[in-house]
């Protein structure tokens, strides 16, 4: 349940006010200057009590949110149930599919390899490996760079609608437009592991997870995530996809056990020789491709949503201060490399960024899987602040919409684009 309310409010404003957290923010960043929005980004009582009913208007049986204050976990609240079946209430240990906030992770995870000089940003992917799903007569694909895919300008499709007969190729010129791609970080997690030698779980948990203290994070899945993993539902009227990454997991560990590896130590060479064993286990359409055996970088990530947040943390502070990643690293990430609406919303490294008067940038993403979960984080990075909300409802767009609005005092252009 949620803890503080508006006592821990007024405690936490004074606290902030006088922690001299604005000297961490990196000087090549942006200007500092008051802004009305400096208040701790908790949701009042009164909302609260009141978040059930929108819950229940919008057919949500479960939701996560916490609050990250001075780089700090400062306030959890989980609400409801994460598995309408048993009745099983979420709790703070909940974990959610992330949906497409995997991707800033992985994001965050690519630039720690560009800091050790095992990737270079500008490098096209050829270089570290070139799948033999790739069409074999697109040229453009040659000219598609790490940075590329971080900013979402490869030129590829979101995914591919029949992956196991349509060679992937692009829809437009790789850095000219922006093209959101889930393919495209699907390939360069492929790139990663062949460059490192090592799963993108495994790299996932060594580099990052640990050090930010995600300790109950995971992209793939094992005995812990089947226990605690919340169940999502549609939206009400809505019939989605068969498919989701909580059914998968269950049949792919059987095939783990016979085998004696975990699934979080699989690549692309296990998927390949182990997918006609999992069409054999699945009385559904789970597995058309090789790639829906594996850890997925833009999608698969599950974990209680108080885990996000310390992501967040980590990848906002720099090196210098414990972060994840060296100060111009870090700004790189968190600075427009490519404009969605000019002066407005711009594409970062991994983020979008959304102009917050004053010069000021706050980092947003969204994410949506399997038409039963919907999820949403906002930071700032200048403040070292930030708010995630996890659901397991398809419905859920207008309740973390208004989650977000109540705890951080403002609307916000990500939710009309």
């Amino acid at each position: 349940m949620g803890n503080g309310f508006n006592a821990g409010r007024r405690k936490l404003a004074g606290q902030f006010a006088a922690a001299g957290l604005l000297s961490l923010a990196p000087a090549s960043l942006w200007a500092i200057s008051p802004t009305r929005y400096d208040h701790p980004w908790i949701p009042d009582d009164q909302f609260l009590a009141d978040l059930p009913e929108w819950m229940s208007a919008f057919g949500v049986p479960g939701v996560g949110i916490a609050v990250l204050e001075a780089g700090e976990v400062a306030w959890t609240h989980s609400v409801g149930m994460a598995d309408t079946a048993t009745g099983k209430p979420v709790e703070e240990g909940s974990r959610f599919e992330c949906a497409s906030l995997s991707k800033p992770v992985f994001a965050c995870l690519v630039l720690q390899l560009v800091d050790a000089g095992r990737i270079d940003l500008e490098a096209p992917l050829f270089r570290y490996l070139r799948p033999d799903y790739l069409a074999s007569d697109d040229p453009r694909l040659s000219r598609i760079t790490v940075r590329d895919v971080l900013r979402h300008t490869t030129g590829l499709p979101n995914w591919r609608e029949h992956p196991e007969r349509t060679p992937l190729r692009t829809i437009a010129e790789p850095g000219a437009e922006i093209r959101y791609s889930g393919e495209a970080f699907f390939w360069l997690q492929l790139a990663v592991e062949a460059v490192c030698d090592e799963s993108l779980d495994r790299l996932a948990q060594r580099l990052l997870f640990a050090p930010a203290g995600m300790q109950r994070s995971t992209y793939t899945w094992n005995a812990d995530a089947a226990r605690d993993s919340v169940m999502g539902v549609a939206a009400p009227g809505e019939t989605p996809p068969v498919q989701t990454f909580r059914e998968q997991w269950a049949i792919l560990q059987r095939i783990a056990d016979a085998e004696g590896k975990p699934i979080a130590d699989w690549r692309w060479p296990d998927a390949v020789r182990l997918q006609p064993r999992a069409v054999a286990l699945s009385d559904s359409a789970h597995f058309v491709w090789p790639g829906d055996l594996i850890a997925n970088s833009a999608a698969s990530l599950r974990g209680p949503v108080s885990d996000y947040v310390r992501f967040l943390d980590f990848a906002m502070r720099d090196s210098e201060h414990g972060g994840a990643l060296r100060p111009a690293t870090r700004d790189a990430m968190f600075s427009p490399q490519f404009p969605v609406r000019a002066g407005w919303i711009d594409k970062g490294l991994g983020w979008n960024l959304e102009m917050i008067g004053e010069g000021q940038r706050w980092c947003w993403h969204g994410g949506a899987n399997a038409g039963r979960y919907k999820t949403f984080v906002v930071g700032d990075p200048l403040r070292r602040r930030g708010i995630a909300v996890m659901t397991n409802g398809g419905g859920a767009t207008p309740v973390y919409q208004r989650v977000l609005r109540n705890a951080i005092g403002r609307d916000m252009l990500a939710f009309d684009i």
